[in-house]
């Protein structure tokens, strides 16, 4: 397989269990420079981006390119521009197709980053439009909010907060806005950004004792779009900074747009001066797609990448992956590059072994430890104080849900749930799943919280 298509291929599995943002901010301009040893070296185009495959993407990239070539052993990581080294063309390169011999179906070289161009100035993709956004009852608030805002922005909801699980659109949603806006007046400023950039652009400011720059460039925008801002939680210093960048914008009139995995009042270490600014705007949800509103997700998403698959066969897909958007579409890659290496049209048998080897992949082991871990990730709290015999609110919830998840998840035993909670008596566990599972029946709110617990603790 040559160099490209591995790649390639590596990224159609790595893409549906990294959220949209972070795959395009850490995985533009990378590719592999060369295989010798078993040893592959994967190019990148900068220090920062080096140290952050190394450290936090190495094992997923590797298990990744082993699935494909079993021969590879281990990943090392080289900055160096493709340009340079001969390989394909950088993300802001136009996309180059090319065609099935089996089908004449037109097959992009490159399946996820290198058919972007993101503009530089405004960090937003082209790609992320209202021409293929699909609205069904999952999105429609969030989306109707989104037209408001296009009309008045600064006046109608401000800020709009959006949450929803993993892959289910808030990106796609927030960066249409952004590109709308630049279509209807291009004189606009706007920036998008995601919650770690802007975190890793704060410390490299902070370090290089440029912040008035950094201020000025954030506060100076007419629309400013914040991705995932429940990473920023975890850090005051970040906290701070993006308050007072808040204030400066709000004040003049300028949209915020903020997206996250959960609602504001589930953020527990969020300062409660952001939580109150954020819920004084518009809060919508993104839940899950109905199979009718998956299968059209999918079938435009086929469309736009130029590859011909029957419609049985999209309906197949639709029908298998249930809650996850970005599956779909990694799994729609999969297809593809079957298609492509095998040389043949894609036909609804054939997407059905793809769908058998999806299913039977290997799931992540799930244990106790790994629910408390989760939970305490979640709530932002320590695993001491899940497990210790404090009765404070901001543990005694989070303890009761680990306790459910792990009698509802794991089958454990109620004197075997107490043991793991610091040895509590078994009717302790028995009360707090109990109470866990009364409340689901009529709080949406807590329902939420627990699909994206188990959202995280399947995918992680």
């Amino acid at each position: 397989m040559e160099k490209n298509d591995l790649w390639q291929a590596a990224l159609a599995k790595l893409e549906p269990s990294i959220s949209r943002p972070n795959f395009l901010t850490w995985f533009q301009e990378t590719g592999i420079a060369g295989i010798e040893g078993g040893l592959a070296t994967v190019f990148v185009p900068n220090g920062f981006v080096k140290e952050w495959l190394q450290n936090k993407y190495h094992k997923f990239i590797l298990h990744a390119l082993r699935e494909i070539t079993p021969e590879i052993k281990d990943v090392s990581y080289l900055i160096a521009r493709p340009e340079r080294s001969g390989h394909a063309p950088l993300a802001k390169d136009p996309v180059k197709k090319r065609h099935s011999p089996a089908d004449g179906t037109p097959l992009s070289d490159d399946l996820s980053i290198r058919e972007l161009s993101v503009n530089p100035e405004t960090n937003l993709n082209p790609r992320y439009s209202f021409s293929n956004f699909i609205v069904g009852s999952f999105n429609e608030l969030a989306y109707a909010a989104a037209q408001s805002i296009i009309k008045n922005p600064g006046t109608s909801y401000n800020p709009l907060f959006i949450y929803g699980g993993v892959g289910l659109g808030k990106t796609h949603l927030i960066q249409a806005i952004g590109n709308e806006v630049l279509r209807q007046n291009a004189q606009k400023k706007v920036r998008y950004v995601s919650s770690e950039k802007y975190m890793g652009e704060v410390v490299d400011a902070l370090r290089n004792q440029e912040m008035n720059n950094l201020k000025e460039k954030y506060r100076s925008v007419d629309l400013l779009i914040m991705d995932d801002i429940q990473f920023m939680a975890r850090t005051e210093k970040m906290q701070e900074e993006f308050f007072h960048t808040f204030n400066a914008l709000y004040e003049k009139n300028k949209q915020i747009i903020i997206s996250s995995d959960r609602p504001p009042q589930a953020i527990s270490t969020l300062e409660e001066r952001l939580r109150s600014r954020f819920e004084g705007g518009m809060i919508a949800d993104v839940g899950t797609p109905d199979v009718e509103t998956r299968f059209l997700i999918i079938k435009t998403k086929a469309d736009e990448k130029g590859v011909v698959v029957p419609e049985d066969a999209l309906r197949l897909v639709a029908e298998r992956i249930k809650t996850n958007i970005r599956e779909l579409e990694g799994v729609l890659n999969k297809i593809v590059i079957h298609s492509k290496l095998s040389n043949s049209p894609v036909t609804k048998e054939s997407v059905e072994k793809i769908l058998v080897t999806h299913a039977l992949a290997p799931k992540k082991f799930v244990s106790g430890k790994k629910i408390i871990k989760v939970v305490c990730d979640f709530y932002e709290i320590k695993e001491r104080d899940l497990v210790n015999s404090s009765r404070k609110k901001d543990f005694v919830r989070p303890r009761q849900i680990a306790m459910y998840l792990m009698r509802d998840e794991l089958k454990y035993s109620y004197p075997s749930i107490g043991d793991r909670f610091g040895g509590r008596d078994h009717t302790t566990a028995i009360h707090s799943c109990e109470k866990i599972a009364e409340e689901l029946k009529r709080n949406f709110e807590l329902e939420e919280e627990i699909r994206l617990i188990k959202e995280r603790i399947f995918s992680e």
